[in-house]
């Protein structure tokens, strides 16, 4: 096996429409910089929205979807604002002050954050907490590890699909059923170090870590 490390955020988002949002925007990865976007609707149906061929074939890799749509993926931030448009998506949201999870995030240091002893000495509290796990199982024999370092809550969202309105800003509920990667119930904005094993086969971009 070897360690590929996604550094970056990961918002997750309810809406009153039952739909899910599940933002990945990775400053560093074994990709360049990049975005992706899961969708669960209220149906199940579970969407993923990636800009390359390259960044879709490793995501539906480690995680499940029902179906998989190469799009452009803009990202677009200032302080605590933040756009995003991915058609048929288009979500606009703004974080709050960091509460005491983020505060007890941010006293840990990155390092010691991002290792993976240290992520699943947090699994349980993070489940019972947060309602999300920090490690687990993924597709192909692959294994995950979120490292979280910050922690900002989800104060108003605005979202459409299509052009329709997702409704209002909501719980992250049902949980979202991507697999290993899931958000807390309450809708967030999380700076995350996520370390993922693979097979050392040769056939996936990075470096051992």
């Amino acid at each position: 096996m070897r360690s590929l490390r996604f550094d970056g955020w990961i918002a997750g988002i309810g809406t009153a429409s039952g739909v899910r949002v599940v933002l990945g925007h990775w400053a560093r990865s074994p990709f360049g910089p990049f975005s992706d976007v899961m969708i669960e609707g209220a149906d199940g149906h579970r969407l993923l929205l990636a800009p390359t061929g390259e960044t879709a074939g490793f995501v539906a890799a480690t995680y499940v979807f029902d179906e998989v749509r190469v799009v452009p993926v803009e990202v677009r931030y200032a302080g605590h604002h933040w756009n995003v448009t991915a058609p048929p998506l288009d979500l606009r949201f703004s974080t709050g002050r960091r509460n005491l999870p983020g505060l007890a995030l941010r006293a840990v240091p990155g390092r010691l954050a991002a290792r993976p002893d240290w992520i699943a000495l947090w699994d349980r509290p993070a489940r019972l907490l947060l309602g999300a796990r920090t490690h687990g199982s993924a597709r192909a024999g692959r294994h995950q590890w979120y490292g979280a370092r910050d922690l900002h809550p989800v104060t108003s969202a605005t979202a459409t699909y299509e052009g329709e309105s997702l409704g209002a800003l909501a719980p992250v509920e049902p949980p979202v059923r991507f697999g290993t990667g899931s958000t807390p119930r309450h809708p967030c904005l999380v700076r995350v170090t996520t370390t993922v094993a693979v097979e050392q086969d040769g056939s996936t971009p990075g470096t051992a870590s």
